[in-house]
């Protein structure tokens, strides 16, 4: 079994140390508050032997040899299982022993009819990689690695937002949605951090979770880790320690859509021609948040979003259709941002809005902030600059036009000039001709 050491605020106290599994002699200290323990036997392992069977034959299918070995690697599953597995085969005569591969270990190959089984498994379901997670395991650990077990203070907020200038109020208020663990409606002009937020948002509860590659309901896969969406993480504590291979590590995930957003993302999509399932975004955000970027903007009508979102942000649990026709239960543990350049009350009517908990309002800097910051950044770019280039800058390109500040400008400002002095090889220096060219380039109407 899993021992979790966890502290009264919900992190892990790092003293204490971690049994891999309950055969191993295996300790180590890790930051992890939760493992999946190795399986020591199918009933750990959660699928049955036909399920390993068909990974196996197909895997010999396509590469025409293996030997027990790379197939444990492979399919990640114990050698003992994957060696009871062949032995299986084997005197069912689908496969045979090609060769020695080393000590104690074969190279397999199929045998004609094994051929046959194979490809008859692989036009159903070409899948042969990571062997599946059944989704009772996925939601027992999606229950141990919940928002919904920490408790954020303060000064977790602050070191997560350390690279950002957020108001001591902002702060309280981010603080207060995410401790509420359900939505929050970030709203304002664009420009002053609002996606960025997000992102960092969910760093504050802690760095890694564990996800399984593959989840299987009933036979039925779907592939849950996607590269595109995580960031896999390869700690040197691992090394150490017995865990189960089919899940992997990642960075608490943060899965931002935005314009291109339609409602066939958020239900489960079947590949034909592999046989499996795409999770949807919202299973791909469990344990982390998921940011509605540009809300409002979407093809599809604000309400449907949120009438399909928001009873399961209330339940904590959602529903999939597979393609058998069922339905079923999947947990809906995140952070739910919708992050908009509109008014919330532009967008939904006030049912909706009673319903998102937190609506924060994200501002642009007054003149002293935009000083402070365009000095700062100047300094960290190497870029030559003082106060007053900043005061000519708000002088001549600001309140004559009545341009909104906005926080990214300093920073975008910054590359226009630094790109400028580059270019003719000059030293990199903010005055009135650079700032000049940065205004000239970067706003439109002028």
């Amino acid at each position: 079994m899993t021992q979790n050491a966890i502290t009264s605020d919900g992190a892990l106290n790092p003293s204490t140390a971690f049994t891999a599994s309950s055969n191993s002699t295996k300790q180590a200290t890790t930051p992890l508050s939760y493992i999946p323990p190795q399986p020591e036997n199918f009933d750990e392992l959660g699928i049955c032997m036909e399920v390993l069977e068909g990974l196996v034959l197909k895997l010999l299918l396509y590469r025409g040899t293996a030997s027990s070995r790379l197939i444990s690697e492979q399919i990640h599953v114990p050698r003992p299982l994957i060696a009871e597995t062949l032995e299986t085969l084997r005197a069912e005569l689908l496969v045979a022993i090609k060769g020695s591969s080393g000590l104690e270990d074969f190279v397999f190959q199929l045998t004609e009819a094994g051929f046959d089984r194979a490809r008859r498994l692989a036009k159903q379901c070409s899948y042969s990689g990571v062997a599946p997670v059944p989704l009772e395991h996925y939601i027992d650990a999606m229950g141990e690695q919940s928002l919904q077990r920490s408790h954020l203070c303060q000064e977790r907020l602050q070191k997560a937002f350390q690279n950002l200038r957020l108001s001591p109020m902002l702060i309280s208020q981010l603080g207060q949605a995410i401790n509420d663990g359900r939505g929050l409606f970030l709203y304002g002009p664009p420009g002053n951090g609002k996606t960025s937020i997000s992102e960092k948002v969910v760093q504050s509860f802690g760095e890694f979770v564990w996800i399984p590659h593959t989840v299987t309901i009933d036979g039925e896969l779907i592939r849950l880790y996607d590269p595109r969406s995580h960031r896999a993480v390869d700690l040197p504590q691992l090394g150490q320690v017995e865990f189960d291979r089919r899940w992997i590590l990642i960075h608490r995930p943060t899965i931002v859509v935005g314009g291109e957003l339609t409602m066939q993302q958020l239900d489960l999509q079947h590949n034909e021609f592999t046989g499996i399932g795409e999770a949807p975004v919202q299973l791909r955000a469990n344990c982390g948040a998921l940011v509605i970027d540009d809300f409002g903007r979407q093809r599809m009508p604000t309400s449907e979003i949120l009438n399909r979102l928001i009873v399961p942000m209330e339940k904590h649990h959602d529903y999939l259709n597979l393609p058998s026709g069922r339905q079923v239960a999947v947990p809906f543990d995140m952070l739910l941002v919708f992050s908009t350049n509109l008014e919330p009350r532009d967008l939904v009517d006030e049912a909706f809005l009673r319903r998102i908990p937190y609506k924060i309002e994200v501002q642009g800097p007054d003149e002293a902030e935009f000083s402070q910051l365009f000095v700062e950044l100047a300094g960290q770019a190497q870029c030559q600059c003082d106060s007053q280039m900043v005061s000519y800058l708000l002088e001549k390109h600001y309140r004559p036009v009545n341009r909104p500040l906005r926080y990214c400008h300093p920073r975008d400002l910054l590359r226009q000039i630094r790109n400028f002095c580059q270019f003719y090889d000059r030293p990199s220096e903010v005055t009135q001709e650079t700032l000049d060219v940065a205004v000239r380039n970067y706003f439109a109407g002028l």
